[in-house]
């Protein structure tokens, strides 16, 4: 936990920034969190949750991934379905009827969490209070693992695979989450999938393994079926009680937006970055 006690013996809670972006497109998404993680100092600023979606929808790559051996891009670009890649690592994902969320910390904001897998752990925990609010039993893969099942086999897909700290449900895999440390700042993020949209997503995947429909889940399919700013309530909630913060509605200051801005054109609106992985 993240609280001390102040002098009356009440907690006194570590203060998070909350900020809300709503949908952005998928190179304003990544421009922002990428814009969050350069402005972060882990000696002064305050840790972030930031949550948002995407408008339109859109594919993110992972950080080392070649576009183009897992998408059909040409079908993308005639569909006008964006193709970003993301700062973090692991496979394509189709970002559409989600909620995401990101985060921003040092590494003493959630116990001291050293190692890349403690705070994976760490951070992801909030997801399984959450799914717990919504009425359904959620775990960590490594977890509830059958036996036979081989966890943290690559795949281009990031639902098509199971890492040891991947949230699943009934053996089904429910969003993906990617983490990236740069010194002394954890940067993570992930997707809640309101519904199942992988079937839209098919036709773009070059070679999409038998049953990926059958792997993933959403909330939908798990029977929640309330509204996005109802889940977005019990999505801060179970945060701020899972690590136990305390969450401050704010906005992106100034430099972070002008950042946001000359990455959103320099990087993340070039096919250079975006296909390639080329740093402009």
């Amino acid at each position: 936990m993240s609280a001390t006690l102040a002098a009356d013996g009440s907690p006194n809670l570590t203060r998070w920034r909350l900020v809300d972006t709503g949908p952005l497109d998928g190179p304003a998404n990544m421009a922002v969190d990428e814009a969050l993680l350069l402005h972060f100092d882990p000696a002064a600023s305050l840790p972030v949750l930031r949550l948002y979606g995407w408008e339109p929808p859109a594919f993110s790559v992972g950080r080392f991934q070649r576009a183009e051996d897992a998408l059909h891009l040409e079908r993308c670009a005639a569909a006008g379905i964006p193709v970003v890649r993301r700062i973090t690592g692991g496979g394509v994902i189709y970002h559409a009827a989600e909620l995401t969320y990101a985060v921003v910390c040092a590494p003493r904001h959630i116990s001291d969490a050293q190692g890349v897998k403690e705070s994976f752990r760490a951070l992801t925990g909030f997801l399984i209070r959450f799914y717990g609010t919504l009425g359904f039993e959620a775990s960590w893969a490594v977890d509830s693992q059958p036996p036979g099942k081989r966890l943290g086999v690559r795949t281009p897909l990031c639902f098509a695979g199971q890492e040891e700290y991947d949230i699943v449900s009934g053996g089904r895999k429910i969003g993906g989450n990617a983490q990236r440390r740069l010194k002394d700042v954890i940067f993570q993020h992930g997707s809640v999938p309101l519904r199942c949209a992988l079937a839209e997503a098919l036709p773009f995947f070059r070679q999409p393994p038998a049953g990926l429909l059958e792997g993933a889940a959403s909330l939908a399919q798990l029977g929640v079926t309330a509204d996005s700013a109802w889940l977005r309530e019990r999505l801060v909630a179970a945060f701020a009680e899972s690590l136990g913060v305390d969450l401050v509605l704010a906005v992106l200051t100034a430099e972070e937006e002008a950042t946001a801005a000359r990455l959103g054109a320099e990087r993340y609106g070039k096919a250079a970055w975006n296909l390639h992985g080329e740093t402009p």
